[in-house]
């Protein structure tokens, strides 16, 4: 049998500039530059024992940092994203559903922390809430993958076209589309169409911006702006127009979803705008007059998920 061949995409060290900039002059707080100092130690020695576990395992495999990713991922079994939930949606923009990825917490929130600090800073480290694993449980977890009992859950991606071309890159967890001055107004409309027939009217808008995201991004910004949680295996995508100006009787149809065989035409009527994917990770500039087509007929990617996410797939 072949030896697997796996890639370990892992967060930079110098992702926290706080430390890297001469910034730490103007940290006052002994217990938050602690912390800052914390966070990049955590992350390192994760990294570390991650390559560690992989050395002792009979697999092929390179590590790199996800700044040095430029190239669509080809000719490897697995993906391992060593960091958080940002580490994993970067890879995601370079995989087809193909090849299956597995995140690793590098540096998981710790709760007494949080409540010892509440009153001085926000000692949140990462969520990562698409990642199964952790330093704890990683080589367990890794052996399951490796030795088939794990088998990877299809989540589902955004598919984009502006102007009727294809974005080379899909979204996992949702898009925005806004005027690049956050304070500024974004007029668009939108209508809904069904196996390629419009279905609904065009709505007419004014708003701060446009979200469109996936059943894994809807716990995300989605659920910050007052959207609902959805199973994490659903193929229906969650849309939201942010903050709409005197909707009227439209109001009712600035938020809901679209279904597997349904797609978005959207258009944009401000003078210039940005549409940003997964964040501020991918972004692309679009004018007056554009049109854009969203939909989740796009390739899944396969991800290991925990079964205590997996059971929140009610139907």
């Amino acid at each position: 049998m072949a030896r697997r061949k796996l890639l370990m995409l892992f967060k930079p060290f110098d992702a926290y500039p706080v430390l890297e900039s001469g910034s730490l002059s103007r940290i006052t707080n002994p217990q938050m530059l602690r912390y800052l100092e914390s966070r990049c130690k955590v992350h390192k020695n994760a990294v570390n024992f991650c390559q560690d576990i992989l050395r002792s395992k009979p697999v092929e495999w390179e590590a790199i940092s996800r700044n040095n990713l430029s190239q669509p991922i080809r000719d490897v079994d697995l993906v391992v994203t060593v960091g958080g939930d940002g580490t994993l949606l970067q890879a995601s923009h370079f995989m087809d559903d193909s090849v299956p990825v597995l995140g690793v917490n590098s540096d998981p929130t710790q709760v007494k922390e949080v409540e010892e600090f509440n009153n001085e800073f926000d000692a949140t480290r990462s969520t990562g809430h698409l990642c199964t694993a952790t330093i704890n449980n990683f080589e367990q977890v890794l052996d399951n993958v490796i030795e088939g009992r794990m088998l990877p859950s299809k989540l589902s991606r955004i598919s984009i076209l502006v102007n009727s071309q294809l974005l080379p890159t899909f979204a996992l967890n949702d898009i925005l589309i806004a005027h690049p001055c956050p304070a500024a107004v974004s007029r668009f409309s939108f209508r809904i169409k069904r196996n390629d027939q419009s279905f609904s009217p065009f709505v007419h808008c004014r708003s701060s911006g446009f979200r469109v995201s996936t059943a894994a991004g809807s716990t995300a910004a989605m659920l910050s702006a007052g959207g609902f949680p959805m199973p994490p295996l659903s193929r229906e995508l969650q849309y939201m127009a942010r903050e709409p100006i005197s909707p009227g009787a439209a109001a009712s149809l600035m938020h809901g979803f679209t279904k597997p065989n349904e797609s978005m035409d959207f258009t944009w009527f401000s003078k210039e705008g940005d549409l940003y994917i997964d964040g501020s990770h991918v972004c692309y500039s679009i004018k007056y007059g554009d049109t854009i087509q969203i939909s989740s007929k796009a390739p899944v990617l396969k991800v290991f998920l925990s079964q205590n996410l997996l059971s929140k797939n009610v139907t």
